[in-house]
């Protein structure tokens, strides 16, 4: 789900595509007689691991639908910020697209009038049943009671572990509180190994979820942060002076974060399900396990991808057809069998051949505790570079947190337009 995973022959094709008016064209010039199916071109940002279930889901539609075919467009996620704003808002660029993989970007395309409202609605099988889907998705996807997107995805963190290195620890069971979790990152720490592999930038975050186990938080219900608190102040010291104690890395992307835990080199991981065939393929005796229970409860962060339709697409019916297929029953257990992420609707949780499945399992299992990032902060994408990440990568180096805390708050409140 990363940039930095992505195939760079993608730019090239990008581009050529956004000089192309939106939708595929099925008229025959005048001849009376169809052209052929309806082609829609979908542009997404799935690179990594998980790639291979979106080509063979796209794969499965084509087959069944003799009608309709789509194209799936694969390029970085920093391409697609780039480039479909400005095409979508001069009315070209792809039919379908996952815009971001932050769910706040749906409002940024609303300014510029760039996404259909979907009509296609109920229990129909052409239709999104949007009360089987994941309610925390359609929250965030539904404006002024306008429903603009459906989940390409949705998925938990959870933690990862090495069996291997917790058996020459001595360690039996990975933890299960949040004081247990530092402890055991201390204990597993030495001879060339983390004990938790920590990534800051480039990727789904990791750091709020070591907030929010401590009863902290980034933004507060009037917009405006919360980071300079004496909790939020208590809770990021104690795990940057982990950081600054070598029990986890400094600096690291996502990529890197993935690629140490995949030599044996970390002991632990926050991370998705996207990430589980690649650690499996790296010979990881691996392991799956709830994030450490924290002073409030349980809690992880949530993520769900938008899949939305172009406002300027010639085919608004056969795209939102595809969505319904996208999030119907059948594509959604072949996606969760093949990429291990939990399906994006709520009334397969009790199906056999899923719940057999110990990766789509356990991360489904976490569902209820999950949490999206920043939802419906104002320019949330902002608050994140602008305010979050440089605050990590600030207070791991070692800077005094209170100073950076108070310096994040005031960049964060300016950009949400926060009035203390």
């Amino acid at each position: 789900m990363r940039a930095t995973r992505a195939a760079l022959l993608a730019i090239g094709t990008a581009a050529a595509v956004t000089l192309a008016a939106c939708g595929g064209s099925d008229d025959d010039g005048g001849s009376g007689e169809a052209a052929g199916p309806v082609a829609l071109t979908l542009w997404t940002g799935f690179t990594g691991g998980d790639r291979a279930a979106y080509e063979e889901l796209i794969a499965t539609f084509n087959e069944t639908h003799d009608d309709i075919q789509v194209t799936m467009e694969v390029q970085p996620w920093d391409t697609i910020a780039q480039t479909l704003p400005s095409a979508w808002g001069t009315g070209q660029g792809p039919d379908l697209a996952t815009p971001n993989f932050d769910p706040n970007v749906i409002g940024r395309y609303l300014e510029t009038d760039s996404l259909l409202a979907l009509d296609a609605v109920g229990d129909g099988e052409d239709q999104i049943n949007v009360d089987q889907l994941a309610p925390a998705a359609v929250e965030a996807f539904t404006v002024d009671g306008e429903l603009y997107a459906v989940p390409a995805n949705v998925a938990t963190l959870q933690l990862y572990y090495n069996k291997a290195l917790f058996a020459a620890a001595g360690v039996d069971a990975p933890p299960a509180t949040v004081d247990d979790f530092r402890a055991v990152a201390q204990q597993l720490t030495g001879d060339g190994v983390y004990g938790l592999s920590l990534a800051e930038r480039e990727t789904i975050q990791m750091w709020p979820i070591l907030q929010w186990l401590d009863g902290g938080d980034i933004v507060g219900d009037d917009n405006c942060s919360v980071l300079d608190s004496p909790e939020n102040i208590e809770s990021l010291t104690t795990w940057a002076q982990l950081v600054q104690d070598g029990v986890a890395p400094v600096g690291l992307t996502g990529a890197e974060s993935d690629a140490l835990f995949s030599a044996g080199q970390a002991a632990m991981q926050l991370n998705g399900p996207w990430a589980a065939p690649g650690y499996t393929d790296a010979g990881i005796d691996l392991g799956v396990a709830p994030v450490p229970t924290g002073v409030d409860g349980d809690v992880t962060l949530a993520s769900t991808v938008p899949l939305a339709v172009s406002a300027n697409t010639d085919h608004p019916e056969e795209a939102q057809e595809f969505l319904a297929w996208w999030t119907g029953v059948d594509a959604q257990k072949q996606f969760a069998l093949a990429s291990g992420f939990p399906p994006v609707r709520t009334d397969l949780a009790d199906d056999p051949e899923l719940a057999a499945n110990d990766v789509v399992s356990a991360f489904a299992a976490a569902l209820p505790s999950g949490r999206l990032y920043l939802q419906g902060v104002p320019n949330a994408t902002e608050v994140d570079a602008e305010g979050y990440v440089p605050l990590i990568g600030e207070i791991t180096r070692g800077e005094d947190v209170a100073g950076a805390a108070a310096a994040a708050t005031e960049r964060i409140d300016a950009i949400t337009g926060c009035q203390s």
